[in-house]
C-alpha cells in the first residue's frame, strides 16, 4: 500500500480561508512580548529586590530565588529583542490572519466570560452554560444534545469532585439550594 492511500485527510469546511488578510506579523508580535516580559521582569527584578535578595546569616532571603529567576527572564526577553530586529524574514511572515483570529476569539471570549462567571454561580453552574455553548453555537450541533451533554457534565463533576473527592470547589446559587 502506497504512502498516499494510508493517509487520512478531512477537509474541515469551516478553516480559515488562506486568502484571510493578516491582522499582526510574526516581528511586530514577538517585540510586543518581548517588551512586555522585560517590562514583567523589571518590576519582579526591582519587587525582589526591595524584599531582599542577597544573603542571611540563617540562608537566601526572600527575594533571592525569584531575583535572580526575574534576571534570566529579562535577559531572555532582550535576547528575544534583539533576534526579532535582527531576524529580516519574519517581517513577512505572518503570525495571525483575521479569519484565524476570529476562531481563537470564539473560544477566548466564552472562556474568559466562564472565569468570570464561576465567582458568581459557581463551577458547575458555569461548566454547564460553557459546554452547552461550545456545543451549539461553535459545534452547531442540536439544542437537546448539547443540553443534555453539558447537564450529564455538570454531575459527573459533581460526583466527581463533591462526593468522591470530596474538593471544595467554587458555588453559586443553584448548588446552595441543595445544600452543598
Amino acid at each position: 500500500m502506497a504512502d498516499s492511500e494510508s493517509e487520512i485527510v478531512v477537509d474541515d469546511p469551516s478553516a480559515p480561508a488562506s486568502d484571510s488578510p493578516a491582522v499582526a506579523r510574526t516581528r511586530s508580535v514577538d517585540i510586543v512580548v518581548s517588551l512586555l516580559l522585560l517590562a514583567f521582569a523589571g518590576l519582579m527584578a526591582f519587587d525582589n529586590w526591595r524584599t531582599g535578595m542577597g544573603w542571611a546569616p540563617d540562608g537566601p532571603k526572600a527575594g533571592y530565588f525569584p531575583f535572580y529567576l526575574s534576571v534570566v527572564l529579562g535577559a531572555a526577553s532582550v535576547f528575544g529583542l534583539v533576534k526579532a530586529f535582527w531576524d529580516r524574514k519574519s517581517e513577512d511572515q505572518v503570525f495571525v490572519t483575521r479569519d484565524q483570529l476570529r476562531r481563537v476569539t470564539q473560544v477566548f471570549i466564552p472562556t474568559l466570560v466562564f472565569c468570570v462567571c464561576t465567582q458568581w454561580l459557581g463551577l458547575y453552574v458555569a461548566s454547564f452554560l460553557l459546554v452547552a455553548g461550545f456545543m451549539r453555537f461553535v459545534g452547531h450541533i442540536a439544542w437537546w444534545k448539547s443540553l443534555v451533554t453539558s447537564f450529564v457534565f455538570a454531575v459527573a463533576m459533581f460526583v466527581t469532585f463533591d462526593i468522591a473527592f470530596d474538593v471544595i470547589m467554587p458555588k453559586g446559587p443553584l448548588e446552595a439550594l441543595f445544600g452543598h
